[in-house]
């Protein structure tokens, strides 16, 4: 489909031609006298009347009001002086016939006051129809391009075309703060003048005289502004706004001097906003390809992982099965190894693990199950690792069946994470408490140290794939995803994990769990804090 051309305004008359057709008009208003005049004696007072009438109406018509009133003054003296005895004098012997002249002359006005007043009201229909064709160009010009850029392109060359500028250029604010410009004339564009740079900043608009000296507008000012000094203008600038949002600077270009009448104004006011909906329609389509972009990095990041996690967990396999033998010919290196191999085999399960969670293929199977259940596999899992004696477990003694609908196996391994890093960052004897309660809905896990705690800033952060606090040691045997993991896990059986401070200090990591009542009167209230 091709956009149709926008309409042009007629051509204005040169003005030889308009003094031709005056003369015409006041010709055959002579004719038409000298041929009544010949029948005169023929004629009643209303056909003259009635000749005059159409002369006048005619003449309204073809060449305007100025015309009408003219040959109405010319049309009742000519009625006084040649049709009303006695004639060729102003005198009339008759009064009656005033009254039939001054109603000839007032209804002549009136006509042509009425036919001027229907011909400016159709012009100004016209100018909306071609307005109207206008801004359908515009929108045909921006649907029918394919690229974001061409369309904004195609809007600011219709621009240029129906105001008849000698450029339209249109720049648009790359994430950097630069302006990049988009021409409408095919030729290259400068870089954004300092000017634009004040406009995109302010959302004002600006004009440039023929002298170079730009003249900026007051705050608050819109295009109608712009009106008065025009005259001495060559170049404007207008903020380009969507949702009171500057998305780019317009800039036309007349070819001698400015000219903004408020017709013209209401149509560049008009197009204006089409081109901010193009510039707006740039950024997005920059935007959704900037995310299509990191989308397939991230899928191509999540396969490679996978890809890696599964040819490595082969050679560790065989790594701790060899490691096994040579410990047991007592060389204590081995030992070594195996731990090492343990801690390679974690990172790489994590990593699997992780790439599994955001491509939504871990299998997660929430069913009924005890907290003190789950508690107890924690301590059991934790019985060797080092400072395992300052875990203190608590449970809801008012409520001392804590039942919830969660996936055993995942919540244990979100709390034996939890622990393992508030042992491994709470000093020296500090106790580390692991406490169970009822909040409403809920089944709340608490593990709570006296470490350093987190700064608010970083708390949503902690959660991120491979994130570690400035703080944190540079070496503390952590790849930064287990809390990543723990809050995926969470989230997946409809759940949440959280980071809190803890009045004394140190920092308490809430894990929340769908609770679940046995029957009536078990869905008692919370723990005191």
């Amino acid at each position: 489909m091709t956009a149709r051309p926008p309409v042009a305004p007629p051509p204005p008359r040169p003005s030889w031609r308009i003094a031709l057709g005056w003369l015409g008009w006041i010709a055959l208003f002579g004719g038409v006298t000298l041929l009544m005049l010949a029948l005169r004696d023929r004629l009643d007072k209303a056909h003259v009347a009635l000749a005059y009438l159409l002369v006048v109406l005619g003449a309204s018509a073809r060449r305007g009001r100025a015309l009408g009133l003219l040959l109405s003054v010319l049309s009742f003296a000519a009625f006084n002086l040649l049709f009303l005895p006695p004639y060729y004098t102003f005198v009339i012997a008759n009064p009656l016939d005033w009254l039939a002249l001054f109603a000839f002359l007032a209804t002549s006005t009136v006509a042509t006051q009425l036919l001027y007043r229907a011909q400016a009201e159709a012009e100004a229909a016209r100018r909306r129809a071609r307005e109207v064709d206008r801004l359908a160009a515009v929108g045909a010009e921006a649907i029918n391009a394919a690229r974001a850029d061409d369309a904004l392109a195609a809007i600011a060359a219709v621009i240029r075309e129906t105001l008849d500028l000698e450029s339209c250029d249109v720049y648009l604010r790359e994430d950097d703060g630069r302006l990049r410009a988009v021409s409408a004339t095919g030729a290259d564009v400068p870089a954004a003048p300092g000017i634009a740079d004040w406009v995109a900043a302010n959302a004002r608009a600006a004009l440039e005289g023929v002298d170079g000296v730009a003249h900026l507008t007051a705050a608050g000012d819109d295009l109608a502004a712009t009106a008065a000094p025009a005259a001495a203008s060559r170049v404007l600038y207008l903020p380009l706004l969507v949702h009171d949002r500057v998305v780019g600077v317009l800039r036309v270009t007349a070819r001698d001097t400015l000219a903004l009448d408020p017709a013209r104004r209401r149509v560049l006011s008009a197009l204006t906003y089409y081109a901010a909906l193009g510039a707006e329609r740039v950024q997005l389509a920059r935007e959704a390809g900037r995310a299509e972009a990191l989308r397939e990095a991230d899928r191509l990041k999540d396969a490679l992982l996978a890809s890696v996690s599964h040819d490595i967990r082969t050679p560790l396999t065989t790594i701790k099965a060899l490691a096994h033998d040579i410990a047991g010919g007592g060389d204590e290196r081995a030992l070594v190894i195996e731990e090492e191999t343990d801690r390679l085999t974690r990172f790489v399960t994590d990593l699997l693990d992780l790439s599994r969670l955001q491509g939504g293929a871990l299998h997660v199977s929430p069913e009924l199950a005890a907290a003190d259940d789950v508690v107890g596999a924690a301590v059991q899992r934790l019985s060797g690792t080092p400072g395992n004696e300052r875990l203190h477990v608590t449970l809801d003694t008012e409520h001392p069946l804590l039942v919830g609908r969660f996936d055993f196996v995942h919540t244990l391994r979100i709390l034996v994470n939890l622990v393992e890093n508030a042992l491994k960052y709470a000093p020296g004897a500090a106790p580390v408490e692991l406490r169970v309660r009822r909040d409403g809905a809920d089944l709340v896990f608490d593990v709570a140290d006296r470490g350093p705690g987190v700064p608010p800033h970083e708390r949503e952060r902690l959660f991120e794939p491979f994130y570690r606090s400035q703080g944190m040691a540079p070496d503390v045997g952590s790849a930064g995803l287990g809390l990543s993991i723990a809050r995926r896990l969470a989230e997946a059986q409809g759940g949440s994990l959280a980071v809190e401070d803890r009045p004394g200090g140190g920092s308490v990591f809430r894990l929340r769990v769908p609770a679940a009542d046995l029957g009536p009167g078990s869905d008692g209230g919370g723990m005191p804090p």
